[in-house]
């Protein structure tokens, strides 16, 4: 067995983090009142990692750039079919199913932050830039925001269904690499070992992303 690190430290530490955050982000909106303000908390951070990870997966380490593993769709269904015959090419990191799983959830993940900015809850709570527009628009943008939580909900679903599968069938536990970084494998992948993105530079991205948000957020006062 071959131990290969797969998986460098800001890319596992952003995975975490978000999980912790969107969990919060949940349980807060759901308790209402004066939880609400840790929601919008909780938002804000999400977007400076959300933005965090964009630029991760143009700068970062091997498997956390978005080239080592976005493919075309007839990759992805080329990858099913193989999967479903259990001749699929084993891959280091996302396979081409997986990165567009990831994608997605990204891409949800940023609307949800995104249409936050704009929404209220026709309360005492309402996003940071809500004053920016009508109270019709930021209705309408609500909306959206509520109808999203939906989309995310599946999309979660399908994760985490994705690595059941990969336990309980293919016996590959997905998740321990993303604690330790490293894979144990005795395949050969068709992808390369991990080159580990810098770390300083990751903490220079993840300093202007949030700085951003902060100045984003503050924009209404200004």
């Amino acid at each position: 067995m071959n131990k290969i690190l797969v998986w460098d430290l800001p890319l596992r530490l952003f995975h975490w983090s978000l999980v912790v955050l969107v969990v919060t982000s949940f349980v807060s909106a759901k308790i209402g009142g004066n939880a609400m303000q840790v929601h919008l908390l909780a938002g804000y951070a999400i977007l400076a990692l959300l933005l965090f990870r964009i630029l991760w997966g143009l700068l970062g380490g091997t498997h956390a750039r978005f080239a080592s593993c976005v493919r075309s769709p007839l990759a992805v269904i080329a990858y099913l079919k193989a999967l479903k015959q259990d001749q699929a090419e084993h891959h280091l990191g996302h396979n081409p199913a997986g990165a567009w799983s990831v994608i997605l959830m990204l891409l949800a993940l940023l609307a949800q932050a995104a249409t936050g900015l704009f929404a209220n809850d026709d309360i005492s709570t309402e996003g940071p830039l809500a004053k920016l527009v009508s109270k019709a628009l930021s209705d309408r943008i609500t909306g959206i925001h509520h109808l999203n939580v939906k989309l995310l909900l599946a999309l979660i679903g399908l994760h985490l269904s994705a690595i059941a599968f990969y336990f309980f069938y293919k016996r590959e536990n997905l998740v321990k690499p993303m604690l330790t970084g490293f894979k144990q494998t005795a395949a050969r992948a068709v992808d390369a070992a991990q080159k580990p993105g810098r770390l300083w530079l990751a903490a220079l991205l993840l300093a202007l992303c949030a700085g951003g948000v902060y100045l984003l957020i503050k924009l209404p006062a200004a």
